[in-house]
């Protein structure tokens, strides 16, 4: 039975799991508190880095008392399988853990209760808790990846009271605060990558890239940059544009067969599918979750970001709104068609609002999450 101290303690191993949130990618983030009956803490760990020692080891070998009967907090179910590294259930029942409480089941096919089943079957305790609403939250690309082959799709915007995201004449720098793009570099520092459209390269020339030291990040280590990705059918990114020469690695999805891809580095031209929108929206996601992407952020102009949320596979949009009018024959946040009736509009559920500065920042879920 889970009581208020197990719950207390899982929020802590939570807490601890998101130290992990710059470096786990495409692992999920876990985090393990090791525990005597009465609550005493006697070790923690957490997943620090991809290929290198999960929650549980980490939790292990940081002990500086015995373990033996102790409760194992884990905030997701121990691998049974080897990996890149062994399997946290065996050390678990190597080291005499008696209880194991967990907050979620993993959904990788390669544990997906296997651990579970392997640490009954050596005689401990498992509880795996019922409201795991904080533990899906922290690794929603990883479960959404797992579950459907697809990552998490956020759509970032930015636009005045009156819904412009550009001038008619199209300026646009700067409709949000200082304050606002940096909150945007914070979102960004958590992607596995940053997606826009041809139209925003030729337009802005962006570099799509996070601009934060690890300091400001409070992390330890460098800060991978996010895998920047261009959709452009017809393969007209310049060779000079700023999404190239960034430091990181870039991806660019076209219609073009593989002659047009000389100018190139080899293997970054990717030719997707093709839609009656353009190019495959849901195509390129499944493929970007083939090379163990968990989440995605759209930076772009509206006719993609309208083809994204008629997608039915966005997930997320998050709107910086400006105390500022543009006036007439601004472009809006996307070019989704006229509606005839009510009944066809776009439904979103607000989860948080919040001041960046003078601005306003919105996320909200669109209801086909």
């Amino acid at each position: 039975m889970i009581s208020p101290q197990d719950q207390a303690l899982m929020a802590q191993a939570l807490r601890l799991a998101e130290q992990g949130r710059y470096s786990t990618s495409p692992n999920p983030m876990v985090g393990c508190i090791i525990a005597s009956n009465d609550g005493r803490v006697l070790s923690q760990g957490y997943h620090q880095v991809a290929g290198q020692a999960h929650a549980e080891i980490n939790a292990l070998n940081n002990a500086t008392a015995d373990v033996r009967a102790a409760t194992a907090y884990v905030t997701l179910e121990p691998c049974a399988h080897s990996g890149r590294t062994g399997p946290c259930t065996q050390a678990l029942i190597d080291a005499g853990i008696a209880r194991v409480v967990i907050a979620m089941q993993d959904p990788n096919p390669l544990v997906a209760g296997r651990g579970i089943e392997q640490l009954r079957g050596a005689g401990i305790t498992v509880e795996l808790m019922s409201n795991a609403i904080a533990a899906e939250q922290l690794n929603r690309g990883f479960i959404k990846r797992m579950s459907h082959g697809l990552p998490w799709l956020t759509i970032k915007t930015a636009a005045s009271l009156d819904g412009g995201t550009a001038l008619h004449n199209g300026e646009s720098k700067w409709i949000t605060s200082e304050a606002a793009r940096l909150d945007v570099q914070y979102l960004r520092a958590k992607q596995d990558v940053l997606m826009t459209g041809i139209g925003t390269v030729l337009a802005d020339d962006p570099n799509l890239n996070v601009r934060l030291t690890s300091e400001q990040l409070k992390t330890d280590g460098p800060l991978p940059q996010p895998l920047r990705v261009v959709l452009d059918s017809e393969l007209r990114t310049p060779a000079t544009a700023k999404v190239l020469d960034e430091q990181g690695a870039y991806l660019i999805y076209t219609a073009k067969d593989e002659t047009a891809y000389a100018d190139f580095q080899p293997g970054r031209v990717i030719q997707a599918a093709v839609d009656d929108s353009g190019l495959s929206i849901e195509w390129i996601l499944h493929d970007l979750a083939a090379r163990e992407i968990n989440s995605v952020m759209l930076e772009a102009g509206p006719k993609l970001v309208a083809s994204a949320i008629a997608s039915g596979l966005a997930d997320e949009l998050v709107l910086y709104l400006a105390p500022t009018l543009l006036g007439q024959g601004t472009r809006g946040i996307s070019t989704l068609g006229p509606l005839d009736t009510l009944a066809q509009r776009q439904d979103l559920t607000i989860t948080d609002s919040r001041s960046v500065g003078k601005d306003l920042r919105i996320t909200a879920l669109l209801n086909n999450t």
